[in-house]
């Protein structure tokens, strides 16, 4: 029994590490083709080993260095502020939600649960934004439309309360005169860490991964973050490579390396964060571990 025990395990940890470096691969893909030569690219295809090593690409995206630094520091300040800002306004309404004493209950449950169905769209959500809340060009441009608050969020969390929270729990706090300001934050917050904690990490990736927001409500560059920049550059890059560009320049692009910017814009673009998450991780568990319900 013991060695069908172990052979099992074996096995287990063989399609984990399998599955790991299934994961893996597609980065270490992504990176060295980020510094390989476009050329060899081109001639030779992808490869997990640099056949010859280039650091064009870089080059090209760093060219001005201090705009890609501005724009580093305008993505942590909107991810920063917009997580925070998103994770109080998801508690606040998720939290009555999962009250079974909320008069209307289902009404209001109903109402966020439609906003994940329908919306007005992309026009009249511009014209609402940049005519009467006149937030075009500035940092609440990339913090509020979209991404504050969203409904899946707070069906999560309200999920996530009704079931995880006893009602007995609430009722003697209740009994000993705490307000309902003092059960969130004393009780319902503390007990709750987990979901807290994976909705900052995931509203904490699409504030770092937006680039729509500021496609559509920036035109100054010294509000771009480092997302809306490196599209923009690829898009500058599409319009040089193109034929008619380069007909009208007269100017040979065949020696740019194409290939190779796209895999260093998504580097820049991804790697700081992957390397920042290990070091959060830990804290993550902890949450984990330290808002679990005790039998």
């Amino acid at each position: 029994m013991v060695e069908k025990s172990n052979k099992f395990q074996i096995a287990v940890h063989i399609l984990m590490i399998f599955l790991c470096v299934c994961c893996l691969f597609p980065f270490v893909l992504l990176i060295v083709s980020s510094f390989s030569d476009e050329q060899t690219l081109i001639r030779e295809g992808y490869s997990v080993i640099p056949r010859s090593f280039s650091l064009a690409a870089y080059q090209y995206i760093f060219r001005n260095a201090a705009t890609i630094f501005r724009a580093y520091g305008t993505t942590i300040f909107v991810t920063v502020v917009g997580t925070v800002a998103n994770i109080i306004l998801t508690t606040l309404l998720a939290y009555p939600l999962s009250r079974r004493d909320l008069p209307h209950r289902n009404v209001w449950s109903f109402l966020v649960f439609f906003t994940m169905l329908f919306n007005g769209g992309l026009v009249p959500s511009y014209i609402m934004w940049t005519q009467y809340f006149h937030i075009k060009n500035s940092y609440a441009a990339l913090i509020v439309p979209a991404l504050m608050m969203g409904a899946f969020y707070v069906i999560m969390m309200r999920t996530n309360l009704a079931q995880n929270i006893p009602e007995e729990v609430l009722e003697a706090a209740r009994i000993d005169g705490a307000g309902e300001w003092k059960i969130l934050g004393r009780i319902v917050l503390p007990m709750s860490l987990p979901i807290v904690a994976t909705l900052m990490l995931l509203v904490g990736l699409a504030y770092w991964n937006d680039w729509m927001n500021g496609l559509y409500y920036l035109t100054k560059t010294k509000y771009y973050t480092i997302q809306v920049l490196l599209n923009a550059m690829l898009q500058d890059l599409q319009v040089l490579l193109s034929s008619s560009s380069a007909a009208a320049s007269n100017v040979d692009f065949s020696s740019m390396p194409s290939t190779s910017i796209k895999m260093a814009i998504a580097v820049v673009g991804a790697v700081p964060v992957l390397c920042i998450y290990p070091f959060f991780q830990k804290y993550f568990v902890k949450g984990i571990t330290i808002g679990a319900v005790k039998g």
